[in-house]
This record gives structure tokens, sequence and C-alpha cells, in this order.
């Protein structure tokens, strides 16, 4: 397969402005869609995915220059289809007011949380995985009442044409629209004065959206990445481990921004681990040139990033391990081998930035306490993975280390739970989407106190130098003592 830049092909500026005008028209027509509503808008979804599968997933990999129908399946497909019945089954539940306790100050009284839709959400989507990224965060959107506009990645100018043009047959632009364009677009996207704004991205580009976004105090949703770390400890089996960090490594060739972006392991096991690793795929994928199941670099751009860094680890004293079992030669395509880096050191920038790419640096340790020294010493991960079957010293690890989300004995998985929440902490995100906590994300929470025909107020109204306000202050501050 010969690489071939994506067409990413300039048009006019669409009228964003014209755009969210008439959604937030739409929504003050509607400000609290029934159950009903919200749940046709949900099927309308679930058909565009089930209708078009294979076609979107021909569009991925076309932008891809060759990505697996089955990997679209996995990785965006099927978490989406998961997320709309997650939603289905407990939209009703979300819905209602939450009761909550009446201080004795507010008594006689009722108090609650009524959650009530924000607007309209913008939902800026980046590349690697464009529906998914693009139709997760919608399904919590439209779940929670809302009204969305997306905009897709220049660099999968195919899928973002296509979903489009499918989200226009659905939904009606004061709906959801989605919007296509370059770097331009995507900066007047984010200053628009949004009710919310999602934005999945690199950290660097998420402190300009945030900035951007502050101008008209627009609350922000940032999924960003980082540097995810895999700790091994020394008891669990080195191939059981690469067996099953690999899956979370290659697929999409590391293209992830959750995928393990380098190996803590015991000094003594890391050349079992590191043929352990390489044995698995070698496994999983003979070959590369021609091979459907490994996916391609997105852009000639990334592929020489990714290449450079490699040379400039190499430079830097790293010693590689290229797993190329057929030894092919790869010019001519966007494909870069799986590689692992050893002797690795911290001026080298895969141990600076994150890698976004199939490079697995591995990171020897003597003692667990140094691993998580090693990881806390660092800015806060998207993932934290742990692999030992003992589950005291799990928990101990996930006590003592921050991270957005984390995986025992696995990766990725945590992303494709529909009941927990999706985001990082810190350099790695603000924020969380998927089950109650993305409802309650893109909802307002109003709380409410209902009282009835007792007023009890008017029992403390001044002049506060009467009896009667002196008594109550003295029964309150019995209720509370010194500790």
């Amino acid at each position: 397969m010969n690489a071939h830049s994506n067409d990413m092909t300039t048009s006019a500026m669409p009228d964003l402005d014209s755009l969210l005008a008439a959604q937030k028209a739409a929504f003050a027509a509607d400000r609290m869609p029934s159950r009903e509503v919200r749940l046709d808008r949900l099927d309308r979804l679930q058909n565009l995915l089930l209708d078009n599968r294979q076609a979107l997933a021909d569009a991925i990999s076309a932008d891809f220059c060759g990505r697996s129908p089955v990997e679209t399946d996995l990785a965006e497909i099927i978490p989406l289809l998961e997320g709309i019945k997650y939603y289905r089954k407990r939209l009703k539940k979300l819905m209602k007011p939450e009761k909550r306790h009446a201080s004795l100050t507010v008594m006689p009284a009722r108090a609650e949380v009524r959650y009530q839709p924000k607007g309209v959400v913008g939902i800026v989507v980046p590349w690697n995985f464009p529906v998914f990224l693009a139709l997760s965060p919608l399904i919590g959107v439209l779940a929670a009442g809302n009204r969305a506009m997306l905009k897709m990645s220049e660099f999968t100018p195919r899928t973002g044409e296509l979903l489009g043009g499918l989200l226009a047959e659905k939904f009606s632009d004061d709906e959801v629209v989605l919007v296509n364009g370059d770097v331009e677009v995507a900066t007047a996207f984010t200053k628009l004065p949004f009710d919310h704004l999602v934005f999945t991205g690199s950290t660097a580009v998420g402190r300009k959206v945030m900035a951007a976004a502050a101008e008209n105090l627009v609350p922000v949703t940032l999924e960003l990445g980082g540097k995810s770390p895999a700790i091994i400890h020394p008891d669990f089996p080195m191939e059981e481990a690469a067996k099953r960090i690999a899956f979370g490594k290659v697929i999409n060739a590391g293209q992830i921004c959750i995928a393990p972006d380098y190996i803590l392991c015991p000094r003594s096991q890391v050349d079992a681990f590191a043929d352990a690793f390489a044995n698995e795929v070698r496994e999983n994928y003979p070959t590369y040139r021609d091979n459907p199941d490994y996916t391609a670099i997105i852009t000639e751009a990334q592929r020489d990033r990714l290449t450079d860094w490699l040379a400039d680890a190499e430079a830097k004293g790293a010693r590689l391990m290229r797993v190329n079992p057929a030894d092919e030669d790869l010019s001519g395509t966007r494909k870069l081998p799986v590689t692992i880096a050893l002797d690795v050191s911290d001026d080298m920038t895969i141990m600076q930035d994150e890698i976004f790419g199939p490079i697995l640096p591995i990171v020897p340790y003597d003692t667990l306490d140094e691993a998580l020294a090693y990881v806390n010493e660092r800015e806060r991960p998207l993932a934290l993975y742990y692999f030992d079957w003992d589950k005291s010293r799990a928990d101990r690890v996930l006590a003592r280390t921050h991270s957005g989300g984390a995986c025992i004995n696995d990766t990725l998985s945590h992303v494709t739970c529909d009941d927990l929440p999706f985001g990082g902490i810190g350099p790695s995100g603000i924020g969380h989407y998927h089950g109650e906590e993305g409802y309650r994300t893109f909802s307002h929470a109003k709380a409410v106190v209902r009282k009835g025909r007792i007023h009890a107020t008017s029992l403390i109204s001044p002049p506060w130098d009467g009896g009667m306000v002196k008594r109550l202050l003295s029964f309150q501050f019995k209720r509370f003592k010194r500790r």
C-alpha cells in the first residue's frame, strides 16, 4: 500500500455564529426535553451506526491509509452502541430530581437537586478514533437533553465528510450539526460562547482551548493524555504481562491517548519482558506492509516525528529492538514497526512527551516503592496500569498514585466500562464523561429548596435583640461541640 497524504481540502469558513444561534434558539423553545425526545435522539444515533458501520470503517481506513474494520468495530462502534444502551436503560432514573437533606436552618422545607440541560455543547474531535470520540460525548450530551455542534479533525477528512452527512440525515441543524475545516475553523469554533465545550487532544492544545473558552466563561471538559505507565510486579508472569500489554499498546498502532506509554519493569526481568513482548507482537502481526490488521500512522508528518524520536533515543544511548518479523522494507508506506526501547534516559524525547505510536520504552526498577516514586515525580497520567495478582498490593498502588483512571491486570478496558467516568486529572484532563458522571457533566445541578405554608424565618426577623432570636441561636450552638 502506497502512502498518500490526507486530502485536507480547504473549504469556506462555515457560518458558526448562525449555526450556534439556531441551536440556542431551538433550545430556548424546549429547555427541558422529555425522556421520549431524548430516547428518540439516541435511537436515531444508534440506527446511524448500525446502518453505516461498514461505510464508517472504510472512511476511517482511507484516512489512516489502512486500518482494520475489526479494530473500528471493537474500539469505536461497539462501545458507542453500549453507551447508548446504558443511557436508554437509566435515563428515567437520571432525570428524576434527587432528594437531599434539608438542614434545621431551612426547616420546615424540602431540598432537592434538579438536573437541567446546559444548552448547546461544542465537541472538538481528534483524529485517532474519529467516530468514537465524536459520538461518545454526543451520547451523553443528547441523553442530558442538550444540542450539539461538532468540529472534526482536518486529518480525517473522509470520516468527517461522511459522518457530517449521516448526522444531517438523522438530525436537524438545530439539534446536532457537524462542521469540518482546518485549524482556522477549529480556532474559531473554540471561541464560540457555548454552554459547555468538550475537547479531546494534546495537553498543549488543551491549554489554548481552555484559554479561548475562558473568554466567554464557557465550562470545559478536557480529555488530554500524557505518559500512562504500566507497572509490573516481580511476581507477575512476564509472558502474561506481555500478552495483556501488547493488545493495549499495538492496537491502532499505539495512537491511543490511554495506551501504555512506558513500562516499569523489575530490573532482573527487563530482557524477559522485552522478549515476551516481541514474541507476542510477532505472533499477532507476522507481517506489516500488506497486513490489514496493522494500522498505519495517520500522516507522514506523524510518522516522521516518531522516527525522529527513535533516532534521538538511539543517539543518546538507547538500545532499540525493532520487531519486524518478515524483515520488511516499509518505505513508501505510513506503517512503522513496533519498537522496544531499552536503556532509556530522561533526556530522550520519548521519555519526555507522550509517544502516541508503536514505541515502548522499558524503565527498570529495583523496588516497588522506587517505581511508585518514579510515577509520582511526573505529571499525573490519564491512565495507570498495574500487574499483580496480590489484591492488597494493588490497592496500595491505587491509593499511592494519582491518574485519571486505572486498570489492574489489564489495559484500556476502563474506558469501555460504561458505568465508570472517563477523564483525566491535571495535565491529563479536566472533568469526566461516560456513565452517570457524563450525564451530570452535561447538566446543570440546580439546587432547590421548597417551603410550604409555615414560614419559620419570620421568627428570626429583626430587631435582633429579641428574645426569640437569642433562644434560637442558643439552641443551634448547643448542637455543636468542640472536637
